[in-house]
């Protein structure tokens, strides 16, 4: 009893410090996932000695379930609209660039460690895409140009199958004496294919169940949400394909489509990834052991790769996978500072640990060192070399409103929440005009700062935020009003605006 109440207390404690050093993070412009490792190594056998940690496959099991939560989320957060400008780049970055990266990394790691080829390429494939985690959590809030930003997400989104892969083959290669190298490649694309298949068969499925089943409590629909990924990542790995790939396509169809308890979904699915982000990296800076990661040699020839990639293989692999297709070189540029690594690398480096791969912890505490190094150096300076670029958006800032609701359910009824578009044809028209559908009520505007009580002569500006009260079988009309194309008819008797 007294151990599990005291690892109970533990996992509270670094909870609690992996939440505040979020804070800590922004003010010091360190990532927050270089704080979450440095908990867990303070933590660990060569820190405090609280807990002693080398089980690296229950690091695996979490690192995995961790990336399922955070692509969900990611996914969620993405939309569609965005993502199809930049489907092609940031595809082709996922898959060549991230062979290119490969295949450089390996040269390097080649005659810095004076490994054999095959643990060259081995240790590149485990570098050689960049990280969702990583990614999603630095580029939140930045003012970074959308189509750059959207970019990079999809690519941190969709990479990890390719890295998988080679991960996989090199680890075959390595520990197999005969392999077939046409039965790797189908490997791939099977992997590639029927992950993007069963995301968005699941995907669809999900946005009806959520739509169609009336729950009782609004409380169930997040977690029903994400036992949708979790069935999505296990169906799709039981068919030997990409699991965090499905996940991820499954996330955009939810995100981008018009679901009931949206508001809620977002909300929850936001606040788990942060926790499932810290439990995964603390995690990680437990498995690592700081006296070998900090020994001179690995300092030297971890750094040194690290400029490698960060210099050399990142920049040469977007320059060649983005050849016409719209970049200009200060974008190129952009793009090859922010290709971040982060927990996948981490992972990804647990799997030759578990194959019994020779020389795997010499593998491990070079990627670690490497990741430390991209988060450091590249993760603090995004913002910095964007604005230095001349590539900085309008600053992104978080609603000063906030709206919690009670569970309406059981009333078969919700509350919408709709942020008025400048496309929309209910921009500049008053409320009346909308002739809005029975069982329809705009409770308030959120215009700004300020809290507007909606009447009938209330003109709607581009940019307001409306939450409206509107039954289930009123909902599809209220849309088609609202984002609707057809003209509507000027009242007879004008009503002065406020």
């Amino acid at each position: 009893m007294f151990n599990i109440d005291y690892f109970i207390l533990l996992g509270a404690l670094l909870l609690i410090i992996g939440v505040l050093s979020t804070k800590f993070s922004t003010r010091v412009g360190v990532p927050a996932l270089v704080l979450f490792i440095a908990v867990g190594m303070i933590f660990g056998s060569d820190g405090f000695g609280f807990i002693y940690f080398d089980n690296a496959k229950l690091a695996q099991l979490i690192g995995i379930l961790a990336l399922i939560v955070i692509l969900f989320e990611g996914g969620l957060q993405t939309k569609w609209t965005s993502v199809k400008p930049v489907l092609v780049p940031s595809l082709t970055l996922a898959t060549l660039g991230v062979l290119i990266t490969t295949s450089l990394v390996a040269v390097a790691a080649k005659l810095i460690f004076n490994v054999s080829w095959l643990e060259a390429f081995l240790l590149g494939s485990i570098v050689g895409s960049t990280d969702a985690a990583a990614v999603f959590a630095v580029l939140k809030g930045q003012n970074i140009r959308d189509r750059l930003e959207s970019t990079l997400e999809v690519e941190s989104g969709t990479n990890d199958p390719m890295a998988v892969f080679l991960t996989i083959s090199f680890i075959q290669l390595l520990s197999v004496t005969e392999s077939n190298i046409f039965g790797l490649i189908f490997s791939f694309f099977w992997q590639m294919g029927i992950g993007l298949l069963v995301g968005i068969a699941f995907g669809k499925l999900a946005v009806f169940a959520l739509n169609k089943i009336n729950l009782d409590s609004g409380g169930l629909y997040p977690v029903f949400a994400m036992a949708f990924a979790l069935l999505t990542y296990s169906a799709t790995a039981l068919l030997n394909a990409s699991g965090l790939l499905a996940v991820y396509v499954a996330a955009l169809l939810i995100g981008s489509a018009d679901i009931t308890y949206r508001h809620s979904i977002f909300r929850f699915n936001e606040g788990f990834a942060w926790m499932m982000q810290i439990l995964m990296f603390v995690i990680l800076g437990l498995l690592v052991f700081p006296s070998q990661l900090f020994s001179i040699d690995i300092i030297g020839k971890g750094l040194l790769l690290a400029i490698c990639l960060i210099v050399v293989a990142r920049p040469v692999a977007v320059f060649l996978s983005t050849i016409k297709l719209g970049f200009n070189l200060r974008e190129k540029l952009f793009l090859s500072w922010a290709g971040l690594r982060g927990a996948v690398p981490i992972v990804l480096a647990t799997y030759p640990m578990i194959a019994g791969i020779e020389d795997s912890q010499l593998f491990f505490n070079i990627v670690f060192f490497v990741v430390l190094t991209s988060s450091l150096i590249q993760g603090s300076t995004i913002s910095h070399m964007a604005g230095w670029l001349g590539l900085s958006g309008e600053k992104k800032t978080a609603p000063a409103h906030s709206l919690e609701l009670v569970s309406i359910g059981k009333a078969n009824a919700e509350i919408i929440e709709y942020e008025v578009n400048e496309n929309d044809f209910i921009v500049n028209k008053k409320i009346v005009q909308l002739k809005l559908p029975r069982k329809v009520l705009i409770n308030a505007i959120i215009r700004g700062e300020n809290l507007i009580t909606p009447r009938g002569d209330t003109t709607i500006k581009t940019g307001d935020i409306l939450y409206i009260l509107t039954s289930r079988e009123s909902k599809d009309k209220l849309l088609e009003i609202i984002k609707s194309q057809k003209e509507i008819a000027p009242l007879e008797t004008p009503i002065p605006d406020n």
